[in-house]
This record gives structure tokens, C-alpha cells and sequence, in this order.
């Protein structure tokens, strides 16, 4: 399919509750994230590796990325209930501060520490976007069920720093600011954390935040729950989303070409490409009326996975739209189920 900018162009997903990719921080000069580049410069700069190099802004840029988040806070309580306590938090992602919440179950931790569950939210307005606004059902259920919730805002979001440079670096940074929580995790003097045994739930544009993940840092994850995910092919989303924002659109193809005149860029921001990567078990959820996010998006990237001999499986729920309604105590159910499997002696 060509691309051609004139009339309505081409953008990058960020008007409904899908789409995703954006942002940065460095030390190395070479590993250097696009925050501080001006974007005249970043149509040419590149990531250097042991055998080629990427541009900055791409998957295996990414994935040669040093992180290092840090500096977990618990800061003031939110609320707190019979199962668990809710608290403000901030981490450092690079140079950043994201803010977030943390779900934490009440009692007496097993052993190793409770594990933990990283919630990735789907595409909310940043304009009208509230710290921990995003899976309100799913971060209050799994806290129930046990497990420390932690809800990253992402860069741009709430109270985290700002990002000029987000949506022309595809929303990357999402990515970049979720592992780095989990480094953030990680690295913590919280002793309540079992910083082994650490899960990922992603809706719709959370979801390709958590395939960015297992593609980028294929350990870090130990069980990953997908629900109504974005393509695993960028190209899609951005057909999908980033055309009905033409200003958007046409900047980025003015940066980075379009994906007919720079095939091996979109390549590179498409985990599809790189699903070989993957090592640790996923689970993904879609319903067949999804307005939003299609359906067949995971039936083809768990034909994908199936292809490559991961360990997938794909849960249908017939008439279910984006945000699941009658089948959600369900999907709950199994996903608590499966994360238990894989997280719990």
C-alpha cells in the first residue's frame, strides 16, 4: 500500500483508547534516546551495535538500551481497604519521573515477597488523564487476589515529567518507562517486592506496550496477559489511528519516510519482526465485537507465536467489545488464574 501525504495523510495513534510507542534518555552518545535530539537531527542519527546500526528511535535501539530505573517512592496513601493498600508513587525512568500507583496487598508478605503485577493502560487523553486512571477494575481485583499492583502513568501522563518529543518517537518511551519501572522494582529497598516474580497485564495500547516488552527485554516479564491488544505491526496502528491525525502524520513521514519509501524503519518499530525474541508465557483476551482494536490483530499474532513455538494462547469472547462487560469477571478469573500458575509456588 503506498502512502501519500497530500490530503488526509498519515498519524500516529493517540484519539482513542488504543495505539502506542514514545521517548528516550541515554549516557552513551550512540545509545542516545531521541529526547534530546531536535527532531531536524533524528531523521539521521542512529544507534550503533556490535554488527550495524539503528536509528534511534526503533525496537533494537531500544533493546540495546542501558536502563536505569530507580529511586522507587511509596509516597502518600490514596486509600486503603480490608485487602489492600494504595499509594502514589514515582520512579525514575532516565531522566524522568513517572508517576504511577501501587496496589498493596494487605498482611503479612510469603515468602520472597508478594509478586508483582506491572498494569499497562490503554490510550486515555493526556489532557483529561489522572494518576492511576486507567484499569480500575483489574488493578482493584488482582491486589485482591494478592498480588502488588503497579500502574505506571507513562511519560506525559498525571504527574510524570513531559516529553516533547513522545509522539514523533512513536511512543517508544512507554516501553522505556515501563522497564524501567520494573528495574525500578528491581532495585528497591522494598521488602515486601518479590523482584523475581514480576507479571504484565496491557490493554489495547498497554497491550503493544507489554509486546514492546517481551521483545526488548525478553526475561524481565514472567508472564504476560494481553487484553484487546494493538497490532504486534506497527504499520497497522498506524494506518489505523495516526491517519486521522494529519499534522501528526505528516511529521513523522517527513522524519522517517513512509513505510513504502522506508521499508527496514517500520520494520524495526514493529515487534511482529522481532516475536522470536519472546521467552516467557502469554495469554491474550479479544472479543469478537471489538470496535476499536480487530479482532483478527490477535488471532494473527498468536498464529505468530504459535509459528515460532512460543507458549500463547488465545482466549475468545464472543460479543465482547473493546472493554469487556459480561465476560470480565471471567477474564478476571483465568487471568488471576494464569498469573498465579506462573508467579506463586
Amino acid at each position: 500500500m503506498k502512502y501519500k501525504l497530500p490530503i488526509a495523510i498519515i498519524v500516529v495513534a493517540a484519539g482513542l483508547s488504543v495505539f502506542y510507542y514514545g521517548k528516550k534518555p541515554a549516557k552513551n552518545t550512540a545509545l542516545q534516546s531521541t529526547q534530546s535530539s531536535p527532531l531536524s537531527e533524528r531523521k539521521t542519527q542512529t544507534t550503533s551495535t556490535q554488527t550495524q546500526s539503528f536509528h534511534a528511535v526503533s525496537l533494537p535501539a531500544l533493546m540495546q538500551k542501558e536502563f536505569d530505573g530507580r529511586d522507587l517512592t511509596l509516597g502518600k496513601i490514596l486509600s486503603a481497604n480490608e485487602s489492600y493498600t494504595r499509594y502514589y508513587i514515582t520512579y525514575k525512568s532516565g531522566e524522568l519521573t513517572i508517576s504511577g500507583i501501587m496496589n498493596v496487598p494487605t498482611g503479612t508478605p510469603p515468602l520472597g515477597g508478594f509478586p508483582v503485577l506491572i498494569l499497562n493502560h490503554g490510550h486515555i487523553d493526556v489532557s483529561i488523564y489522572t494518576n492511576g486512571r486507567g484499569l480500575k477494575r483489574e488493578q482493584d481485583y488482582l491486589a485482591r487476589q494478592g498480588f502488588v499492583v503497579i500502574h505506571p502513568d507513562y511519560r506525559n501522563h498525571a504527574e510524570s515529567d513531559k516529553d516533547p518529543q513522545a509522539e514523533t518517537s512513536l511512543r517508544l518511551g512507554y516501553a522505556e518507562d515501563v522497564i524501567n519501572g520494573i528495574y525500578a522494582v528491581k532495585n528497591s529497598s522494598l521488602g515486601f517486592l518479590n523482584k523475581e516474580k514480576i507479571g504484565m497485564l496491557g490493554h489495547s495500547m498497554g497491550g503493544g506496550v507489554a509486546i514492546n516488552t517481551m521483545v526488548v527485554k525478553p526475561d524481565l516479564v514472567k508472564a504476560f496477559v494481553l487484553y484487546a491488544p494493538v497490532s504486534s505491526n506497527y504499520e497497522q496502528n498506524f494506518e489505523r489511528w495516526t491517519t486521522r491525525r494529519p499534522e501528526l502524520a505528516t511529521k513523522v513521514v517527513e522524519l522517517y519516510g513512509s513505510p513504502t519509501t522506508s521499508p527496514e524503519f517500520w520494520k524495526n518499530v514493529s515487534a511482529k519482526n522481532f516475536l522470536q525474541n519472546a521467552v516467557s508465557p502469554v495469554l491474550i483476551f479479544h472479543g469478537t465485537r471489538d470496535d476499536s482494536v480487530p479482532y483478527e490483530w490477535s488471532t494473527d499474532l498468536t498464529s505468530t507465536l504459535q509459528t515460532l513455538n512460543k507458549e500463547v494462547s488465545l482466549i475468545t469472547f464472543e460479543g465482547e467489545a473493546h472493554e469487556f462487560g459480561p465476560k470480565w469477571t471471567s477474564f478476571m478469573q483465568q487471568s488471576s488464574a494464569f498469573f498465579n500458575s506462573h508467579l506463586k509456588p
